[in-house]
């Protein structure tokens, strides 16, 4: 299948590594090329470097908590492409720890990073966009399910996934479709500092593997294979929706 991806730039956040880089890889290979951003420069410049240089990535060192950043990528897509077809939307997940024992000021740091960051950024990008460009968010299980241990994740990312829905309603009319997906335990840096936090990583790993129905953590390129999809001009008619990369771990429908 063509994915109609040639010469049509993207935009993604937290995209030095992990799912974000992931579904860089996948739509640059795919003929499509990207402005990623991440906070940390060396990281980033290696990044930018494995997708192809400045002829297919160009990097933006920056902070989705920042409120300047969010414009700041839109214009550097079209000051150094010419033009913006989509962002994908993606932050590291916030700190671990129980909800009832989580601090006022855990909430508030987590709500700028995890929530009003991506927000911010989402409806920058897609007030930029024409028609047949898209928006995805990437979320998480915890949106249908709560995962024990991430108080913050179970509390913030249910509200993104209703703005997400709610600002697919605002662009269709003008074509720009805006999606969600839903991973849960794909092996990234933050699952692995996950594992480890639990005490026996291996111990971790093998119980999470036994939950999920395909025996096994998902690859990151797998993600990545999705999200590029969605975002392009080939799932033309999905909008709305949110979308569970999880090996069949959801067990709602």
């Amino acid at each position: 299948m063509n994915l109609g991806l040639a010469d049509r730039v993207y935009l993604l956040t937290g995209a030095s590594r992990g799912l974000g880089f992931a579904t860089a890889q996948a739509l640059v290979e795919d003929g499509a090329r990207v402005v990623v951003c991440a906070r940390d420069p060396d990281r980033l410049a290696a990044a930018v470097e494995t997708l192809g240089g400045d002829g297919r990535a160009l990097g933006v060192a920056a902070d989705l908590a920042d409120p300047a950043t969010a414009q700041r990528l839109v214009d550097t897509a079209k000051q150094g492409y010419g033009r913006l077809d989509g962002a994908l939307v993606s932050v590291g997940g916030p700190a671990p720890g129980a909800a009832g024992q989580l601090t006022d000021a855990q909430w508030r740091t987590a709500f700028e990073t995890v929530f009003l960051g991506p927000v911010r950024l989402a409806r920058t990008a897609a007030g930029a966009l024409g028609p047949g460009g898209a928006v995805a968010l990437v979320l998480s299980s915890s949106v249908r399910s709560p995962v024990p241990g991430l108080g913050l994740s179970n509390g913030l990312r249910p509200g993104l996934a209703g703005f997400a829905k709610d600002l697919a309603d605002e662009c269709a009319p003008r074509g720009v479709r805006v999606v969600s997906l839903l991973p849960h335990r794909i092996l990234t840096d933050r699952i692995r500092e996950l594992f480890a936090a639990a005490g026996d990583p291996d111990r971790a790993r093998a119980d999470s593997e036994a939950a999920i129905p395909l025996g096994r953590l998902g690859d990151p390129a797998e993600f990545g294979r999705v999200a590029a999809f969605l975002l392009s001009p080939a799932a033309s008619y999905l909008t709305g929706i949110a979308v569970p990369v999880d090996g069949g771990a959801a067990r709602g429908w």
